[in-house]
């Protein structure tokens, strides 16, 4: 039986939304994605301001397992993080006049897991 194409196309369109709509639910997500993220930009000397961007989300596989030998357990721990970012600049209100208003912030363009790296992630000590 051969289906028509534009049912076929049809068919295609609907699993890719169905496939948008289960990876969008955040609950149960496995894996490292792009998401929107929102913040409160500071710097002594201006006024907050608050900034919607894109950011790294998710969770990555990791693991622990005793072994006989000093340190005595070998570790595996990997972080979503950016793997592609473009740079932003916002401009934030109220500063003193001796303080520039000029605020840098990564935008995230692409994700993956990758061991964490304190040059553009928060990383907590293993």
């Amino acid at each position: 039986m051969h289906l028509p194409l534009t049912l076929l196309l049809l068919l295609v369109a609907g699993a890719a939304v169905v496939c948008v709509a289960v990876t969008s639910t955040l609950h149960g997500f496995r894996g490292c994605a792009v998401r929107e993220f929102s913040f409160v930009a500071q710097k002594p000397g201006c006024t907050g301001l608050r900034i919607t961007t894109e950011a790294c989300w998710g969770r990555c596989h990791t693991w622990e397992k005793p072994v006989p030998d000093p340190p005595y357990i070998q570790r595996h721990h990997r972080v979503c993080t950016y793997s592609r970012t473009r740079h932003m600049t916002a401009r934030l209100p109220g500063c003193q006049p001796n303080v520039s208003s000029l605020y840098h912030y990564p935008v995230a363009l692409q994700c993956h897991c990758a061991v964490c790296s304190t040059q553009d992630t928060e990383c907590e000590t293993f």
